[in-house]
């Protein structure tokens, strides 16, 4: 840390030679909000309370040696919490490029929660590292222990994760009642939308019919309106389908997926897992809970699971019927 002496002859500090002045980081940090859009400035902003509480419990633990840089200390951690605001986004980069895991809502609660487990155990060692590789300069300066060694890497991870820990289960408990918020709201609109596309000038014509053959001489002829749902069974699909107010199940020799391109003209026929196939005009209803959607088909009441591999083309399916 460099000194001048002012007009009174006392020191003034003049700032540490590792760390950049208050002002210009409050500069730097104008300029990200105003460059960014919501979703990248709520980010910024986890990113920095997140850091800066591990900053805190370094104030707190003095690991690795910490305690004899001093008053100087203080000035460091608001470098290393600088540096770990940018350490946060080379995870998301190798989140989004390595591991495959892109930050995204659309995918549920149970991804988020298993993204932000992974971007711990990849985020902790590089906090780590970049802590102890900016402490080495100024504690070698002053002939303390370095920091860059396994002993004080160790401890660093062990800060680290403890601090991860902490304000995950913050993160986690707040992002999951804001998404569970947002999944509710959707899942509203979406109930709206089904409701109106299956409004009498909306859904299928009597006249529009089909006959479903399969590998074998049997077949299966039906109005489009009137079927509910296919289900794969082995080698097999069954057929579910209203005849004379009644739910009536047919058995064919085929796969959902000859099935799939049999009915592709027909876009209010939808693949909703890898072996149903819902006619979204009997849909009565969408339950979304925890992530998951359950969709409620009309006279036979059944509950059929969407898988999350699927969720975006029911919901995509629904909008362009609209």
């Amino acid at each position: 840390m460099s000194c001048k002496y002012g007009m009174n002859g006392k020191k003034v500090m003049n700032g540490s030679k590792f760390f950049p002045h208050p002002h210009i980081t409050l500069q730097f940090f104008s300029y990200l909000c105003d460059s960014m859009n919501k979703r990248q400035k709520e980010t910024l902003r986890v990113r920095i309370i997140s850091v800066g509480f591990a900053c805190l419990a370094f104030a707190v633990f003095k690991p690795i040696g910490m305690g004899e840089l001093g008053a100087s200390l203080y000035l460091h951690l608001i470098a290393i919490w600088l540096l770990g605001v940018g350490i946060c986004y080379v995870t998301e980069f190798v989140m989004k490029y390595i591991v495959n895991m892109p930050a995204t809502l659309d995918k549920g609660v149970d991804y988020i929660i298993r993204r932000n487990l992974w971007f711990q155990l990849v985020n902790s060692p590089l906090e780590a590292l970049m802590t102890c590789l900016y402490l080495h300069f100024p504690m070698t300066r002053i002939g303390a222990a370095d920091p860059l060694s396994w002993k004080g890497f160790i401890q660093a991870v062990f800060v680290m994760a403890f601090c991860s820990f902490a304000i995950g289960l913050y993160w986690r408990y707040k992002y999951r009642s804001r998404y569970l918020a947002m999944e509710l709201e959707e899942t509203k609109m979406l109930n709206e939308d089904l409701q109106r596309i299956q409004e009498p000038e909306q859904v299928s014509q009597p006249s529009s019919s089909i006959v479903l053959t399969g590998t074998t001489n049997e077949s299966v002829s039906l109005r489009v309106s009137n079927l509910l749902y296919i289900e794969a069974v082995g080698n097999y699909v069954k057929v579910y389908h209203m005849r004379d107010d009644q739910v009536v199940t047919d058995m064919l020799r085929a796969t959902s997926k000859q099935m799939e391109d049999k009915l592709r003209e027909y876009p209010m026929i939808v693949r909703c897992h890898r072996a149903f196939l819902v006619n979204l005009e009997q849909v009565q209803k969408i339950v979304s809970q925890s992530g998951t959607m359950q969709l409620l088909i009309r006279h036979s009441h059944e509950s059929i699971h969407v898988s999350r591999s699927n969720v975006n083309k029911i919901k995509n399916a629904i909008k362009q019927m609209t």
